[in-house]
């Protein structure tokens, strides 16, 4: 009974050194490499997307939040932000 355990943890234990081998030889491999590479350079667009949609979104919240009538639009149809100092002089 103990040589079976044995065996079979040994068979498994090889089987699992074997998968993970051919995994890491095949990320070290040219197209392995320019894989991990393409996706890096996908997060990183992704990421830098969300940012620039959050900074739009926020700049829209704070252009709504600061108007104060509809006679502040400027050129560009959104919002202008004005100083105290513009409004009273």
């Amino acid at each position: 009974m103990r040589r079976g355990l044995w065996f079979a943890a040994g068979a498994g234990t090889a089987i699992y050194v074997v998968i993970r081998g051919r995994r890491a030889a095949e990320a070290l491999t040219l197209d392995g490499l320019q894989d991990r590479l393409n996706g890096l350079a996908v997060g990183a667009r992704m990421f830098r997307d969300e940012v620039a949609q959050g900074k739009a979104e926020a700049e829209t919240e704070l252009r709504e939040r600061f108007a104060t009538g509809p006679g502040e639009i400027g050129a560009q149809g959104r919002p202008e932000l004005t100083s105290r100092q513009e409004e009273e002089g």
